[in-house]
């Protein structure tokens, strides 16, 4: 196969591989460079940091995906600095040029410049991440049973901040880990004091979704135990204490953040690209304004048009739909043909908060409970990517149900060593 043009993907995430997926064995070369060698399934992380799927569930191997691809290259590395006068872009293991430039780095947790909650409180983004949360919450327990009764309450209340779909699925995890896991795991030690907040600067949970999504998945959530505080803003966490805006205070040796997410920087791209949340303003052809040959697209890219004016949401399907016009903008360009400009439809969005509770706004129809639930499984089974992982996935959610129990509470913590002085080999 002759190659024409180059492409370079940075980020494996929705967008990028589905990118990367949709140009492979097409006369293009592709380099996909991300800094981990998996993909991994962001939706289902909170279980991961629950300890009800493995991270192998949730994550494929990227050289996997194209190991019979003839034009698709992986390399993991971290882009430090993009080039574009010269088309080129600097990695921790050297220079690549490109003729077109995929931005498709996703985003990162945005503590909002404070600095005292960004050293204590707890991000969920990557695998490793919730594998780092999961062992902190499954130590909690341990520590538990040999706390004194006057540091207790301070060990097991549990904040979550932000009450977007993320912090609603892992409030409603915790709570059923208290009410169906530790009195077996712990039949001589009292769980009742642990208490789970989740706390919420708007007036409601899942904001962006229907008014009958957000009554019920609060409904749910408080039927769960759970305290929900919405208008409620945090002022600072000292490791110890959370402290809000209204002056009460919450002792909490466990804070989650999970209320809101910045746009990865590059060095190269230029301020002026950037607009709200560090997003990447582009035009409706995914090019990046100002810069030729540089395209964003997934949660990194700010595309306002006339059924979204503030820009799409950051989500899966918006991802996947930019790679997906991408793809065919690429090849139009090779073929000279018409240019399209790219239009969202917006296919729904949906939470789940526990065991047979969940809320699902579609474009024509919202519902709730059972058959929420059911459809929130069906789908995220559908989205994973392997075969493999759906039947890993599929097989330990119908144990769960079942048994309202997992086998995976095993604390796996990493074994700390030097740095390793080997000389890195540049390609």
């Amino acid at each position: 196969m002759e190659f024409k043009k180059r492409v370079i993907i940075v980020g494996a995430g929705f967008g990028g591989l589905k990118l990367a997926r949709e140009m492979k064995n097409c006369p293009f070369e592709i380099f996909l460079i991300d800094k981990f060698n998996f993909h991994q399934f962001q939706p289902l992380m909170y279980q991961v940091a629950t300890a009800r799927l493995e991270p192998a569930s949730i994550s494929f191997p990227l050289r996997k995906v194209f190991q019979y691809s003839k034009n698709v290259r992986v390399r993991v590395a971290e882009v430090t600095k993009i080039h574009p006068e010269n088309q080129t872009i600097s990695t921790n293991i050297g220079a690549f040029s490109y003729d077109y430039l995929v931005l498709a780095q996703g985003c990162t947790t945005n503590y909002f410049g404070n600095k005292q909650l960004e050293s204590f409180a707890f991000p969920m983004k990557s695998v490793p991440e919730a594998l780092q949360l999961r062992n902190r919450i499954l130590q909690t327990f341990e520590d538990a049973v040999v706390t004194p009764p006057e540091e207790m309450q301070y060990l097991l209340n549990f904040v979550i901040v932000g009450a977007g779909p993320t912090g609603v699925e892992l409030a409603g995890a915790l709570a059923e880990m208290k009410k169906n896991v530790l009195p077996k795991d712990y039949p001589d030690k009292d769980f009742s004091q642990l208490k789970v907040y989740l706390l919420e600067g708007s007036p409601h949970v899942l904001n962006a979704m229907s008014d009958e999504s957000k009554h019920a998945a609060r409904r749910y959530l408080e039927e769960l135990g759970v305290i929900v505080q919405t208008e409620t803003i945090v002022d600072s966490y000292d490791g110890r204490n959370v402290t809000l805006k209204s002056g009460e205070i919450i002792p909490a040796r466990n804070v989650i953040w999970a209320a809101g997410v910045a746009g990865n920087k590059i060095e190269g791209i230029p301020d002026s690209c950037y607009t709200r949340g560090n997003r990447i303003t582009v035009n409706r052809f995914c090019e990046v304004q100002g810069l030729r040959n540089i395209y964003a697209i997934g949660d990194i890219a700010y595309m306002p048009t006339p059924k979204f004016i503030n820009g799409q949401p950051q989500v899966a399907s918006v991802a996947i739909a930019h790679a997906k016009f991408l793809s065919k903008h690429f090849r139009n360009m090779a073929r000279n043909k018409p240019l399209e400009e790219f239009e969202y439809h917006d296919k729904g969005s949906m939470a789940t908060v526990g065991k047979r509770k969940a809320v699902v706004d579609l474009p024509f129809w919202r519902f709730q409970g059972a058959f929420a639930w059911l459809t929130w499984m069906f789908v995220h089974l559908i989205l994973l990517l392997s075969v493999r992982n759906r039947i890993l996935v599929f097989i330990t959610w119908a144990y769960s149900y079942f048994t309202n129990d997992s086998t995976l509470r095993v604390l796996l913590k990493p074994v700390e060593k030097g740095p390793d002085n080997l000389p890195m080999e540049k390609h």
